[in-house]
């Protein structure tokens, strides 16, 4: 189902970003997928998302929703129409919002699990955590820093934003198909976020991520971006 285009605002958005073997995300990855390699890593991630007066765009904001968000991606490629096209596959979503559980899969692209989030934003410190309703979790404890990540598989911020930026076209699954949603920011304000402590039972699961396979490389943030949702058609 096409949705309206959706409009709203990103309060805060913000990429924790992982390198893995290729290999062990194939493995996970259905056709026509295939990972998105940067200097001999795939790269896969969470984005923790708060998103303000979220409603159908030309609609006055008041009527908007507020919700907070947790979206599993991996960076993708697939071949259509003859072309290499790129984007993010979307495995899993989480939300503290029921009302975004009942429309994903049916209005809105992906199934959503219900989470409890845990918020604590302080002069430039971040702590988020959530547990899912199927006992996924997540905690990042981060403080904005001019600095980006010498450890990063990434060279500088700017290439780091530039991958990431390619990845505005996000397809999750839904039933045999996958629904495509883009997203578009009216601006692009990203800045490096130095993380001291990071958790993910997601992409710790040894049992389909072997140990050690998957390793934290770098954090972004994005704040008070004014943004739409638009439907792209699905695989």
């Amino acid at each position: 189902m096409k949705i309206p285009t959706i409009h709203g605002y990103i309060e805060r958005r913000i990429l924790i970003n992982f390198t893995a073997h290729p290999k062990d995300i194939e493995k996970i990855l259905p056709f026509p997928f295939r990972p998105k390699i940067y200097k001999g890593k795939a790269i896969v991630g969470i984005c923790l998302i708060r998103l303000k007066d979220i409603k159908p765009k030309g609609l006055p904001d008041f009527i908007g929703i507020n919700s907070e968000n947790g979206a599993h991606r991996i960076a993708v490629e697939w071949d259509e129409d003859g072309e290499v096209k790129s984007g993010v596959y979307i495995p899993r979503r989480d939300t503290s919002l029921q009302l975004n559980t009942w429309v994903g899969g049916r209005i809105f692209p992906g199934k959503h699990y219900l989470a409890k989030f845990n918020v604590d934003e302080n002069k430039g410190n971040y702590h988020i955590d959530f547990k899912s309703s199927d006992d996924t979790e997540i905690s990042i404890d981060a403080k904005e820093t001019e600095t980006f990540s010498k450890d990063s598989v990434f060279e500088n911020l700017e290439n780091a934003s530039d991958f990431f930026e390619k990845g505005d076209l996000g397809y999750s699954p839904n039933k045999e198909k996958f629904d495509g949603l883009r997203l578009n920011a009216y601006e692009r304000k990203v800045k490096p976020l130095q993380v001291s402590n990071i958790k993910s039972s997601f992409f710790e699961d040894e049992n389909v991520f072997p140990k050690g396979s998957v390793q934290f490389d770098n954090a972004l943030l994005m704040t008070n971006i004014e943004h739409e949702w638009k439907s792209e058609k699905p695989i």
